[in-house]
């Protein structure tokens, strides 16, 4: 089994999403939180960090980041097991420095918050962005 992590950046209520580009494989076309999988031998937050530099060019503050879940996503041949992360501390300023992953970036509201790939990630992310 796969195993992913993802990362929610959380700035003055608002979280950033990276919109996946039409032709990759997984969840393609959609707005979802940024992240990737993770290498051998790394940590989940050691996975995160590179992750969110490699894709937004920041790097995290791992120790003020906490975990919001696990699911089990993908097709039944190809489980992953994502692990998300609330990441509410970071230097740097977002940007899609992986524009072969992403077409773009926002950032966004609870209110306005685009329909989710994953509905456990989503229902702990709002609880996070409204709490």
């Amino acid at each position: 089994m796969h195993r992913v992590v993802v990362g929610a950046l959380i700035r003055r209520g608002r979280v950033l999403l990276v919109h996946r580009r039409p032709n990759k494989r997984a969840n393609p076309d959609i707005w979802d939180l940024p992240g990737g999988m993770i290498e051998a031998g790394e940590s989940e937050l050691e996975a995160l960090a590179r992750e969110l530099y490699e894709e937004l060019g920041v790097q995290i503050a791992t120790g003020a980041a906490t975990h919001l879940c696990y699911l089990t996503a993908g097709p039944v041949d190809e489980r992953a097991l994502l692990s998300a992360w609330l990441v509410p501390d970071w230097q740097g300023t977002p940007a899609n420095v992986a524009p072969d992953e992403h077409d773009d970036v926002g950032w966004f509201s609870a209110h306005d918050l685009p329909p989710p790939p994953h509905v456990v990630v989503r229902s702990a992310l709002l609880g996070a962005l409204q709490g």
